[in-house]
């Protein structure tokens, strides 16, 4: 088998998506539309994946996930899955934003924007080094969020209508050998809406 096998999904949003790349060559990929049930979906879709590429877990060198921002439950069922995968097959889990998969192939600098709720997007500026020196507010800061019409001047904006899971794959890959990469963690940009009980916890006796 391939010592590039590189796994990436995501689950950040109303969907369940996957990709299998060899390298940067996609094998297999999924992308299915779900308002919820990804947590049931998520592993029968990736045994789906790998059945089609005639591969095997254990075929696997690095996981990719990614981790939003977007839905709360779904961004944390991803990371929890690429966790557990990793400690399961010996392989890192690299986390990946849903900014950063969208940019990797447009031409820098460039800002990517993904709906969110309410008018609003989660974006992200991307430039190249050269001109960040120039121009500090073209450095890559993080996603962030806000209405679009409110979006401050910018580089050329490019609205994306899924998370691309094959790109995710694709930077996993790049970063599989940095001894330094975190885990995945999620990204959240908003409070969660859950509003904590109002009724007092039952009393624990000594």
């Amino acid at each position: 088998m391939p010592d590039r096998l590189s796994l990436g999904f995501d689950t950040s949003a109303a969907h369940c998506a996957a990709a299998l790349l060899d390298g940067n060559r996609v094998l297999a990929q999924c992308h299915e539309d779900m308002a919820r049930g990804q947590a049931e979906r998520l592993f029968p879709l990736l045994q789906d994946l790998l059945d089609e590429a005639g591969c095997d877990w254990r075929d696997l060198t690095v996981i990719g996930v990614g981790t939003g921002p977007g839905n709360f439950t779904g961004i944390r069922i991803g990371v929890a899955a690429a966790r557990g995968l990793a400690l399961s097959l010996g392989i890192p889990a690299i986390g990946v934003s849903a900014t950063e998969a969208g940019a990797l192939d447009l031409p820098r600098p460039c800002r990517v924007a993904i709906p969110s709720r309410a008018g609003e997007v989660i974006w992200q500026d991307f430039g190249n080094d050269a001109l960040a020196l120039q121009q500090s507010a073209l450095q890559q800061s993080g996603p962030q969020q806000s209405a679009l019409h409110g979006l401050p001047p910018g580089p050329p904006l490019r609205m994306l209508t899924r998370v691309p899971a094959a790109a995710i794959a694709r930077i996993a890959l790049s970063r599989r050998d940095d001894p330094d990469q975190p885990r995945p963690a999620p990204i959240y940009l908003r409070p969660a809406d859950a509003a904590p009980a109002r009724d007092r916890g039952p009393v624990i006796l000594a």
